[in-house]
């Protein structure tokens, strides 16, 4: 009797410390956001014709502008569509800076490649805007911005990363709604010079 009770005032306590170290270990585990003056990992994505893209030979060259869109969680995100026709339609302005467009669609791979081309459709996008495609959330996880509810793929976000890969603006919004207009972009982009 008395070793069922020590096992029992034991228990809980030994439960609680190691739930508590599972809890530490995965939170130090888990994919942190990049933050203003941080390294922006790496990652490699493919443009809907199948051509591999990756932030480390993107930088090498110059600034790269990346931006999260929604992606597809079950519909074409109206408010993507919008910050991505403001952004189309100043594209000369963004062009003029020297910064590479970076876009990252992210979804559930099936059927992800078409509909990132559905979301394209009429939208002349410029021929110097990269659109990649991220199935089943490996660069949205990665980078911390997995936004893992019901109908939702990712909280959406827009970055400015150097020649040495270092976030020199970085923001997430998280809520549907919060992105970066180009009018802000290209005021970033000129302090930065």
């Amino acid at each position: 009797m008395n070793t069922i009770n020590i096992l029992k005032i034991t228990k809980t306590p030994l439960l609680t410390f190691l739930g508590l170290c599972a809890a530490i270990l995965i939170s130090t585990n888990a994919a942190m956001t990049p933050k203003e003056g941080e390294m922006a990992p790496d990652f490699a994505l493919k443009t809907l014709d199948e051509k591999s893209v990756d932030l480390q030979g993107l930088t090498e060259k110059g600034t790269v502008v990346l931006v999260v869109l929604r992606g597809w969680p079950g519909y074409q995100c109206p408010l993507c569509q919008r910050q991505v026709h403001d952004l189309v339609s100043n594209a000369k302005e963004l062009r003029k800076t020297g910064a590479q467009m970076l876009f990252v669609y992210p979804g559930p791979a099936d059927q992800l490649k078409a509909h990132a081309q559905e979301f394209l459709q009429n939208k002349e996008w410029p021929s110097d805007f990269l659109f990649v495609t991220d199935p089943d959330y490996a660069f949205t996880m990665a980078y911390g911005l997995r936004w893992n509810a019901a109908n939702e793929t990712a909280y959406p976000s827009t970055f400015i990363i150097d020649r040495d890969r270092k976030v020199r603006f970085s923001h997430v919004s998280r809520e549907h709604d919060g992105r970066v207009a180009s009018k802000e972009l290209l005021m970033k982009l000129d302090q930065l010079k």
